[in-house]
Order: C-alpha cells, then sequence, then structure tokens
C-alpha cells in the first residue's frame, strides 16, 4: 500500500495518527459547514479504528513527516452485485497541501483495496455545492448519481425510529 512520491507518502495510518486524523476530521467539518455535526473524539476513533473490533480503516497522506490527508473507509455490501463494496467515508487534504496529487494519490489507494480485496464498487457522497470536489472525481472517472438521495436517522431519532416496528 504504501505510496511515495517526491513530496508525500501514502500509507496505513496506525494509533498515533489519530489526533491528527481527528484534528482533520474537524477540518474537513469546518470547509463543509458542519462543524456542529462534529460530537465525537479522537480516543472513540480510536478505538473504532484499532479496538477489538473495528468499524472503519484509514489512510494518511504524509508530506514532511506531517499527516496532511487522510481517507477513513469502511466495507458494506451490494447484493444487486452480490459482492463486497467499499464504501469512502471522508477523504480530505489540508488546503495549503492541495493541488499535489494528494486526495487523487489517497483515493486511488482506497480503489486499490477495493481491487484487492475483489470489491464490486468504491462509493462515496459529495455535498451538492461542492462543486471542486465534484470535478475532481469527474475528472477521475466517477459517475455521480443524480437519483439517489442519503436516508439518515441519529442520536434520539434512532431510538424512536425502533418504536416504528408495527
Amino acid at each position: 500500500m504504501p505510496e511515495k512520491s517526491s513530496e508525500f507518502k501514502i500509507r496505513s495510518a496506525t494509533p498515533d495518527d489519530v489526533p491528527m486524523i481527528f484534528e482533520l476530521i474537524q477540518a474537513l467539518a469546518e470547509y463543509e459547514q458542519l462543524s456542529h455535526a462534529v460530537t465525537g473524539d479522537a480516543q472513540t476513533l480510536k478505538e473504532h479504528l484499532f479496538g477489538t473490533h473495528p468499524y472503519a480503516e484509514a489512510i494518511v497522506a504524509e508530506c514532511q513527516k506531517q499527516v496532511v490527508g487522510f481517507a477513513l473507509f469502511f466495507s458494506n455490501y451490494s447484493t444487486f452485485l452480490t459482492q463486497p463494496g467499499i464504501y469512502l467515508e471522508d477523504l480530505f487534504v489540508l488546503p495549503e497541501f492541495r493541488g499535489r496529487g494528494i486526495g487523487k494519490a489517497l483515493i486511488t489507494s482506497v480503489a486499490e483495496l477495493a481491487v484487492e480485496r475483489n470489491c464490486g464498487r468504491l462509493e462515496w457522497s459529495v455535498l451538492d455545492w461542492n462543486e471542486p470536489a465534484i470535478a475532481f472525481y469527474r475528472n477521475l472517472g466517477a459517475s455521480i448519481l443524480p437519483d439517489w438521495r442519503i436516508c439518515r436517522v441519529t442520536g434520539d431519532s434512532l431510538t424512536r425510529f425502533m418504536g416504528n416496528r408495527g
């Protein structure tokens, strides 16, 4: 997995990277105008990435021994394809390090993992107003699906949702 260029390298995240990954998550939330939605913490993230039951994985981009970007992803499954897949939850590179190929290296590294794991697809979401990201993904060959909407239930609503068993 480690991919290197003269400026940066892509590698699997380690537990020591978690504080910086969490800082990058906060920077991503700020960029997306969703800082209020970050209610977790680095310790919980560490448990979920490296604990006894990992829920997700992460790779990082390192430039001059500093983590400057990350991709966080997890397995999913396509019943139509009857194949596993990977869902890319977050892809982020600090603004001052953009334009160097780091984002492309991160997402193509996740795609490489998907191929190695015999996945049928790699998916992610992008905010409809994030034109730079949409253009970036299209240039890589991704399809932006116009007919699908994300459904989500969180927090107290998730608990109340259980009461709808009928």
